[in-house]
């Protein structure tokens, strides 16, 4: 399983991004700043890549990947930026970026330029491609979108299949719904939030004949199931 060093100074961003990679099955650490990172980098250690935040306090995210690389010159790093000057770009390759993702990005396509890199260097990542769950006494496909229970099978829309799915992942762990939200529909407005609230009890009726499963809600943070 590969161990990142994430590195972001906003709050908000830096704490979806690592619940959101640690959902995938990496091993995610998060510093707020740079002289933070570099700490965990020399401290803790064993990390597979680096994803840094080019404006931080402290030590800028170029000024960090320099140090890091006088550690370790073969560690992958992503530079995460707001700036989209070409003359970053630049420096940022010049340091020793693998790649550069202007913000705001899609966490999609920064796991799969992350899946690409440690496919070329030959690290291991996760199986993030799991798609067969069991889910109590259900069989869940969410490839397929299927939920079978006996021998009947219930066709699931592809929200109901991305929840699901989101869930079965953090099974009897709290998801927050401002993950979730941001993770599936895209932001986490009010309309999207009652949409959410809408599939979740969708999801509670198809999961109904099995008694010993439950979606429940967690008072000022999500959702979680139960199995």
């Amino acid at each position: 399983m590969a161990k990142i060093l994430l590195t972001e100074d906003d709050p908000n961003l830096g704490m979806l991004l690592q619940e959101y990679l640690q959902a995938k099955g990496f091993t995610t650490d998060l510093a707020k700043n740079g002289e933070e990172g570099l700490k965990f980098f020399l401290e803790r250690g064993g990390y597979d890549m680096c994803i840094l935040d080019v404006m931080m306090p402290k030590k800028d995210g170029f000024s960090l990947a320099k140090e890091i690389r006088m550690k370790d010159k073969d560690i992958p790093v992503i530079f995460l930026t707001a700036k989209s000057m070409k003359e970053d770009t630049i420096q940022g390759f010049k340091v020793g970026a693998d790649d550069y993702i202007t913000k705001p990005f899609s966490m999609e396509e920064l796991l799969m330029r992350m899946k690409a890199i440690l496919r070329r260097i030959n690290k291991q990542e996760p199986d993030i491609q799991v798609n067969n769950f069991k889910v109590g006494a259900y069989e869940f496909d969410a490839q397929t979108n299927s939920l079978s229970f006996n021998n009947s099978q219930n066709k699931l829309t592809t929200k109901e299949s991305e929840l699901l799915k989101l869930l079965c992942q953090n099974k009897n762990q709290s998801v927050s719904r401002s993950f979730a939200l941001k993770l599936i529909w895209g932001d986490d407005s009010y309309f999207n939030a009652r949409s959410m609230d809408v599939y979740i009890t969708k999801l509670r009726k198809h999961l109904k004949e099995d008694p010993s499963l439950q979606i429940m809600n967690m008072h000022g943070e999500g959702f979680k199931l139960i199995c």
